[in-house]
């Protein structure tokens, strides 16, 4: 399968599969990662420029019972994307203590979620202040077609972030 970004998505955001069917979902509210180091990856979301909801203890039977572990106590921030519509939620756990993957810094083809996509003013500028905390280049600043800067950037703790500037 050879499509382009383009030929992923329709001009008015819905899928392009075969036949279009009714979902029962609403939106896509947020999407969870665990850190080691919450205050260095709420700094790094914010100087990309997400905005900072709330950060606080999350602990009792109710959140146990949601995630399925026993004796939690973790510390969550909540951050929304300046339009309002996504979210990232970062969690840092005391307990249970979170379990390091492997390999820690994981290739790109590695089964799982491996990063959030984000459209931004300017990808040069972006990676240059995303460089203060730690953030790189996981491979290089590409021109897809005349549509798109993009690039994936790994920030603290191997959190990979994507980068997508439109063009014209």
């Amino acid at each position: 399968m050879n499509n382009t970004r383009q030929d992923l998505v329709r001009e008015d955001g819905g899928n392009t599969g075969p036949e279009e069917t009714t979902v029962a979902i609403q939106r896509m509210d947020n999407v969870l990662i665990v850190v080691d180091d919450l205050d260095a990856v709420v700094s790094f979301f914010v100087d990309l420029g997400m905005e900072l909801l709330g950060k606080g203890p999350i602990e009792g039977r109710w959140a146990e019972r949601v995630i399925g572990l026993d004796d939690v106590r973790q510390d969550v921030a909540m951050l929304r994307t300046p339009d309002g519509h996504g979210r990232i939620e970062l969690a840092k756990f005391h307990t249970p203590t979170a379990i390091a993957p492997e390999p820690r810094v994981a290739p790109t083809n590695t089964l799982g979620i491996r990063r959030v996509m984000f459209a931004v003013d300017d990808v040069e500028d972006t990676v240059a202040r995303l460089r203060a905390h730690g953030a790189e280049l996981v491979g290089e600043l590409v021109r897809f077609e005349d549509s798109f800067l993009l690039c994936y950037v790994r920030g603290p703790e191997g959190i990979v972030v994507g980068l997508a500037e439109e063009l014209g």
